[in-house]
């Protein structure tokens, strides 16, 4: 299995800094973060939105191959992921990733579309990497 890879730099030091950080492919590449962008509502990224754009992706993947795993060949999967950071003593905590999940996967039960949703949130490699809450709410439509 591959290993994929991420980098940061930061200038600067505590609220002053600044930072990059890139992705092994590119698809980030040099994009700006920092306390601004973290806290506050400057340009660039940060590290909770990559976790909650990597979350969100790794749950709708594999409950794309579960749902395909269970004979079904077509449908619709679009989850938003919101990454929750909480003052911990002196520093910080991520303490919960909520997905919300829109699907439209013709012919299958409510509740066995929820029964394979539960089981790839809880067995999603990001899901199993994060050490706080993460919830699911789900809407099936016809």
């Amino acid at each position: 299995m591959p290993t994929r890879g991420g980098s940061a730099r930061y200038e600067g030091l505590g609220k002053e800094g600044k930072g990059w950080t890139s992705t092994q492919s590119k698809a980030l590449d040099e994009q700006p973060y920092g306390f601004g962008t973290r806290f506050g509502d400057e340009p660039g990224t940060n590290p909770e939105e990559l976790i909650a754009a990597a979350h969100a992706s790794c749950f709708t993947m594999a409950l794309s191959f579960a749902l395909a795993g269970a004979g079904y060949s077509d449908g619709t999967l679009e989850t938003s992921a919101r990454v929750t950071v909480d003052k911990d003593g002196d520093g910080f905590t991520i303490t919960s990733s909520k997905l919300d999940l829109t699907a439209k996967v013709p012919g299958i039960a409510p509740d066995e579309f929820e029964r394979i949703a539960e089981d790839a949130k809880a067995n999603c490699p990001v899901s199993k990497v994060l050490n706080a809450e993460v919830t699911l709410t789900h809407k099936l439509e016809s």
